[in-house]
């Protein structure tokens, strides 16, 4: 018996579902530096993000996660991406199926430690915080966190890489948003539930009508600009 012959061509539909089915795996995050890293280091990975480094108000949040491989969650991607009621479904879910740790550093940790030093000190605090100790981190961004209780390496853009990543961006994101609606409410009139503290034109007309609140970051410039003008 022969076996059929093919040409290893694609042509007409099938071409284009092949190449639509491509494209779907380059689109999300996936699981595969997490692999590469398992296989190396015979232990647990975690991802590592950050939420708030922009913002002239409120607490720079980061947060660690180590997913099960074996249930990760479905539509882990960036936060960014992602709509607040799916965000806060996802969150729930990655809190009841993987080991998580949420860590801040607040506005006056920022102001003693600038935003990157604060930002690195609240990672490595979410890693050493973690119910298991990891055998490896994936930071998003460029940095890898002194201090760290294990290597690692930084990812470029890796909350749309790696879903641990994504995952952690995902719980720090919807930590700070409820942070920030707390203190919009016990600070009413500055907008913080709605503009999370960052520096918009209702943020900016709020701190020229009621001055700078103790959640305020001093040293950044339009909240300093107007520390020097009332002083």
């Amino acid at each position: 018996m022969s076996a059929r012959k093919t040409s290893g061509k694609s042509t007409g539909k099938d071409a284009n579902r092949q190449g639509s089915l491509f494209e779907d795996r380059q689109m999300g995050p996936d699981f595969a530096l997490e692999s590469e890293a398992m296989a190396r280091f015979a232990g647990p990975v975690a991802g590592v993000d950050e939420v708030g480094r922009g913002p002239l108000a409120g607490p720079v949040v980061t947060a660690a996660v180590i997913l099960d491989p074996n249930a990760i969650p479905e539509g882990l991607d960036d936060s960014k991406k992602l709509t607040q009621a799916r965000r806060e479904m996802l969150f729930d879910v990655i809190c009841q199926t993987a080991h998580v740790c949420v860590a801040s550093a607040s506005p006056r940790q920022i102001d003693a430690l600038n935003i990157r030093g604060a930002t690195l000190w609240a990672m490595s605090r979410a890693l050493r915080g973690l119910a298991i100790e990891p055998a490896y981190a994936l930071f998003d961004g460029r940095d890898v966190a002194p201090g760290a209780p294990c290597p690692g390496r930084s990812v470029i853009k890796g909350d749309s890489r790696s879903v641990s990543i994504a995952a952690a961006s995902i719980v720090a994101k919807v930590t700070r948003d409820h942070l920030m609606m707390r203190i919009g409410r016990a600070f009413p009139g500055y907008g913080f539930e709605q503009h999370m503290g960052y520096g918009t034109r209702l943020h900016l007309e709020a701190l020229d009508r009621l001055g700078v609140c103790p959640h305020h970051r001093r040293s950044f410039r339009p909240v300093s600009d107007r520390l020097s003008h009332q002083g």
